[in-house]
């Protein structure tokens, strides 16, 4: 395990959000989402391209209250721009599984 100082982890920004909007990416190499989230007043509507197919469809991704990290600078994926990373774990079988937050929070919320 590799350790960091708590000043270091502090520059990670982790926010809650609600998903608004989600497409499938077809142009993607692998199956993806383009899935855009609302970061709150503060920080506004974030898109990004998300690897969650397996565990989760368009349906049931709109409205899900999620985290994202978003100070890691735009990334180009296939033509789309990834304004933040959607955060989750990888299941036994590599399945994307997105971390929840519950009970709800305010949009925008920095993880602490």
């Amino acid at each position: 395990m590799n350790t960091i100082t708590y000043e270091e982890f502090e520059q990670v920004d982790l926010r809650s959000g609600t998903i608004v909007k989600v497409k499938q990416f077809l142009r993607a190499k692998k199956p993806a989402f383009k899935v855009w989230v609302d970061f709150g007043r503060e920080i506004g509507i974030l898109q990004t391209s998300a690897q969650v197919t397996i565990h989760y469809t368009p349906e049931t991704l709109l409205g899900r209250q999620v985290v994202g990290c978003i100070n890691l600078g735009e990334k180009n994926v296939a033509g789309f721009i990834s304004q933040f990373l959607l955060v989750g774990f990888s299941d036994e079988k590599g399945g994307i599984c997105l971390a929840a937050i519950d009970p709800k929070v305010t949009n925008g919320q920095k993880m602490h």
